[in-house]
């Protein structure tokens, strides 16, 4: 239940000021919630700027990478009959996407006793580093409106909650980290009253709710530090004033210093809200005229995956494209160093399957730009590519994970990216690399286990065939020959080293993954995050589908169709929105049995948005376009408000936390973008009538010949 806490509007007005903010650095920081139902930016490339949305309130703003996150969170507080009360935890929230051609959103704040309603739109400067913020307050009762309202705005520049330091300078609100430097300001409307502190401690709400007023501070030096300001409407102390509504513009710039940050934030403010709309809904409509189109019922959702994979890509590292602007359940014990990545950084693998994504709609410059990023950015000397990385292709994790050495292979050949610097300097070096490290990986597709998975290895065979199709043109014979006989020798005992005779679900199936190559031998596996010890017959996951959607098996063959049933079996689950199945049999990643978030130790995992298009495009290649369509009704059903498509959704109709719901998204990264790739290629599959992401080549080798088994 929120508390109200409780003020005299008299008090906050009979303000002490003070030079220096006492109680620093203040409390620990800690990222919000990941579940976004908001993220934006301008289709242009002067816009180093990016917003997200979650809880009726601002939530990170990354400037000026994808990767480095400024802000905690920006909301308003109102004063008022005697209270305190935040946006986030004293209004109702909804979110308003104004614009299905564009990323605006609009989020709607009616407070919980009816009093008012807050209405605020978001979108960016397309030609500066600005986001500007148009804000509608109503007073729903008779009478005038005795009531404050007030800017708060918890900033951690440069991906770091500590080490920044904030000032007042005239009608700004400056923090910075002495690299990087935001600035604060209003139009249509002034600040009175400004004040920084530090979180938790001497920051102006936490003064508000502990005294029922606050000291003005004119500074806070090295630490966690959050601005306040009363919006000033009339020059008027304390109050709104008579009538019913007001309206502002709130200006959030970012520069390399405090004269840059100003002199962008004062362009933005000259341009004013209304003509950065314009200019940015035009940039987004413009984009969506050149893709493809699907049939209606499916248009909405997927203009909005293809605008959020868009606004995914870095704008100064071209072709980085991250996984998702959020942190997954906060992403440790607080956010106080710049060190946490999240989800915000790129994988080889989701940029493969972003890339597909693209290569499906018809913007190919952003699927060549995806490669291009991982063959010269990403891609290391010998070959291989790291578990992940920031934008800028400094790697982050240390794992191996062979699909994603084979995965650009891949995306080359759907490309037609054959000519001989490509061939040379990064497809036989992935291939050679491929050749001397598999078919075991150092992580499967779930990066946790080492060992024979189906989904790694049907992928290292598909790179090597596609491999070999790139060495014929550039005649490199003997390469081709090499790639094509290690395949083949790879597709001859794939069952042998994934199939398992005896194990406790029947018939025989494919597993999950097995350390060596022996499927029957009983080893154990330890699930990650404190899942447990299984003997790894018991574990099973939908991974041997890529070996039909990569055209390695047909979908009728009987080890497939075993396999499925198992996993129906141990892993699906129908919701009201559609089916969904779990990573595997008791995976640990996700929210906790008491429904708090993901702490490394006691988490459950939660059902998967993506694996509903995975197996719609199982049905599609077995011919079920039936089945494919209601696959890609429940990835519609599953996105949130704001049109975003999460990475996990709640299983159950028990509600133990705030904000989970049966078949809605969790504290889960949100909007993924491998789901909403996802959505885009089995929508475009569809209306196709076949799976384009197949590799035909592979497919003419293996899956085309061997027929129903």
């Amino acid at each position: 239940m929120s508390i109200i806490y409780a003020v005299s509007i008299a008090s906050v007005l009979a303000q002490a000021i003070a030079e220096n903010a006492p109680d620093g650095p203040g409390q620990d920081a800690h990222w919000p919630s990941a579940a976004k139902n908001g993220f934006g930016t301008s289709n242009t490339l002067a816009s180093k700027v990016w917003f997200t949305l979650n809880g009726g309130v601002l939530t990170e703003v990354f400037y000026p990478t994808l990767d480095v996150p400024n802000v905690q969170s920006l909301q308003l507080v109102i004063v008022q009959a005697g209270s305190v009360q935040t946006e986030s935890d004293h209004t109702v929230h909804r979110i308003e996407v104004l614009d299905p051609q564009s990323l605006t959103f609009r989020q709607v704040n009616t407070a919980q006793n009816g009093a008012y309603t807050i209405a605020k739109t978001y979108v960016t400067d397309p030609d500066r580093s600005s986001l500007l913020i148009d804000v509608a307050f109503r007073w729903n009762r008779p009478g005038p409106c005795s009531c404050s309202l007030y800017v708060y705005y918890d900033p951690s520049i440069n991906n770091s909650g500590m080490h920044d330091s904030a000032w007042i300078e005239g009608n700004w609100l400056v923090a910075s980290d002495g690299d990087k430097t935001s600035v604060l300001t209003l139009a249509g409307a002034g600040f009175a009253n400004q004040t920084n502190g530090f979180f938790g401690t001497s920051d102006g709400l936490s003064q508000l709710r502990r005294d029922g007023k606050f000291t003005r501070y004119l500074r806070a030096n090295n630490g966690n530090v959050v601005q306040m300001a009363r919006v000033d409407f009339s020059g008027r102390p304390g109050r709104i004033d008579d009538s019913s509504s007001r309206r502002f513009t709130i200006v959030l710039s970012f520069g390399r210093n405090l004269q840059e940050a100003m002199r962008t934030a004062q362009a933005s403010l000259d341009k004013s809200f209304a003509n950065s709309l314009s200019s940015y809904r035009r940039s987004w409509h413009q984009y969506l005229q050149r893709l493809r189109r699907v049939p209606g019922r499916y248009r909405s959702q997927f203009n909005m995956s293809a605008m959020v994979l868009k606004a995914l890509e870095d704008k100064t590292f071209r072709g980085a494209m991250i996984a998702s602007p959020s942190v997954p359940w906060g992403g440790g014990p607080n956010a106080n160093e710049p060190t946490i990545s999240g989800y915000h950084a790129v994988w080889s693998r989701d940029l493969y399957h972003v890339g597909t994504a693209f290569l499906a709609m018809g913007d190919h410059d952003s699927a060549n730009r995806a490669l291009d990023y991982l063959f010269k950015v990403q891609q290391k000397a010998d070959g291989s590519f790291p578990q992940n990385s920031w934008v800028d292709g400094r790697p982050i994790g240390g794992g191996i994970q062979m699909d994603q050495v084979a995965f650009p292979i891949i995306l080359a050949y759907q490309l037609n990216r054959k000519d001989r610097k490509t061939w040379l300097e990064h497809v036989k070096p992935a291939a050679d690399f491929i050749l001397s490290h598999g078919p075991s990986t150092g992580q499967e597709r779930w990066e946790e286990k080492p060992g024979y998975s189906p989904s790694t290895i049907a992928t290292e065979i598909a790179g090597l065939v596609c491999a070999a199709h790139i060495a014929s043109l550039n005649r490199d014979r003997t390469s081709a020959a090499t790639y094509l006989r290690k395949a083949d020798d790879w597709f001859q005992n794939l069952d042998r080293w994934t199939i398992t005779t005896t194990g406790p679900h029947g018939a025989g199936y494919y597993l999950r993954v097995t350390e060596n190559d022996d499927p029957n031998d009983g080893a154990q596996i330890e699930i990650n995050s404190g899942g447990g010890t299984f003997d790894e017959r018991e574990i099973v996951d939908a991974g041997f589908l890529e070996l039909v959607r990569l055209g390695l098996k047909p979908p009728s063959d009987s080890s497939i169709r075993n396999s499925v049933t198992v996993v129906d079996k141990l892993i699906r689950k129908q919701t009201r929105k559609g089916v969904a199945w779990y990573r595997y049999n008791h995976d640990a990643y996700g929210e906790r049995p008491d429904g708090g978030g993901y702490d490394g130790r006691t988490g459950k995992g939660r059902l998967w948005t993506l694996l509903t298009g995975e197996r719609g495009e199982y049905e599609l290649a077995f011919g079920n376009r039936l089945g494919a369509r209601r696959h890609l009704d429940a990835m519609m059903n599953f996105a949130n408000d704001g049109m975003m498509l999460p990475e996990q959704i709640w299983d159950r109709q028990e509600s133990p936390g705030q904000g989970l719901q049966f078949a809605a998204g969790t504290g889960s990264a949100t909007p993924l973008a491998w789901s909403m790739a996802q959505f885009i290629r089995l929508a475009m599959s569809l209306q196709n009538g076949h799976n384009g992401d197949t590799p035909a080549v592979v497919a003419a080798r293996y899956a085309n010949r061997s027929g129903a088994r």
